[in-house]
């Protein structure tokens, strides 16, 4: 089998930041969109965008927590969206297409990591509805303004937690014992095959697409968990300081989705998943939770899910 599934020597690392990625690229004129983009990562990257010339539109389920966390930064606005809530999903996708407006870069940065079992819309895990579901439903629902572009990119965050779980076909929602890491996996996990079948649905239309996965960084995606698990983990001291060297700074952890958004080295190619701002490789073997799973970017488990989430939400401009 070829694959385009390795390196390609982007120039830059683990240590690269947000805003040295786009050095040199002028994105005036352009609009990106990117959900949860007014905390952690997301503000990092809804940062760079827009002091790169993008004007960047943030989906937020908090709006005036947004507005706030914006003030100051030119060239945003908030919209109201609750992944969560398919309605809301679709509101919110119905106002941005009554602006005309096509999207260059959409970045689905939002999720949740290792909540407490919490049931959502007609009983979804919540790890799944919300990191892929939700996402899903909105991609489908901004398809027009997705092709409109002429050559947009979709960014999904994904991470290394998709090498603890591949899709559970015969328990996608947990219904027979929970287990907020396995979920948080699987979500990734979807995340990522998302995109491959995105890609492949998508190209024709001037649409291609990119998972990643962004690094350990301490943001408030850690909100779930508490002190004593984080510092047996070895993230943070009994203080709560960071203790682990090989963590990223938030600009550093912005920088893998704002390079898979905009990177000139990227033209021509879609379906790939991300690191340290280079395309990741293949991981064959299990335990160091390093490039990307095998069952993770299959076309055929792509297919199955992209099938199984438009039957879930009753959304999908591709079959």
């Amino acid at each position: 089998m070829t694959t385009s599934q390795h390196r390609i020597g982007s120039g830059f690392d683990a240590r690269t930041t947000a805003r040295e990625v786009l050095r040199g690229i002028d994105l005036s004129g352009k609009l990106a969109l990117v959900t949860g983009g007014y905390s952690g990562l997301g503000l990092e990257t809804t940062r760079a965008l827009a002091n790169a010339g993008a004007r960047v539109v943030v989906p937020a389920r908090r709006p005036a927590e947004a507005e706030a966390a914006l003030a100051g930064i030119s060239g945003t606005e908030v919209g109201e969206l609750d992944l969560a809530d398919l309605a809301s999903v679709e509101t919110f996708a119905r106002r941005f297409l009554g602006s005309g407006r096509p999207i260059d870069l959409m970045i689905a940065n939002a999720g949740i990591m290792a909540a407490p079992e919490r049931r959502v819309g007609p009983g979804w895990e919540s790890h799944f509805a919300i990191n892929h579901l939700g996402h899903f439903a909105l991609v489908n629902h901004l398809w027009s303004a997705l092709s409109a572009s002429g050559g947009a990119r979709v960014v999904v965050v994904s991470s290394a937690g998709h090498h603890s779980s591949p899709m559970r076909w015969d328990d996608v929602q947990f219904e027979r014992g929970y287990d907020k890491w396995l979920a948080y996996g699987q979500a990734k996990t979807a995340n990522v095959l998302f995109t491959v079948q995105l890609d492949a649905l998508g190209a024709e239309h001037g649409i291609r697409a990119f998972s990643l996965h962004p690094g350990a960084i301490l943001t408030p995606l850690q909100r779930h968990l508490r002190r004593e698990e984080m510092v047996g983990f070895g993230w943070i001291d009994e203080h709560g300081d960071q203790a682990d060297p090989d963590f990223k700074s938030p600009e550093q952890g912005a920088a893998t989705q704002v390079w898979a958004a905009t990177s000139p080295r990227l033209e021509g190619m879609g379906g790939l998943y991300c690191e340290d701002c280079d395309v990741a490789e293949i991981a064959l073997e299990e335990g160091e939770w390093v490039g990307v799973r095998p069952y993770a970017i299959d076309a055929g488990e792509a297919a199955r899910l992209w099938q199984v989430s438009a039957g879930l939400t009753g959304v999908s401009s591709r079959t």
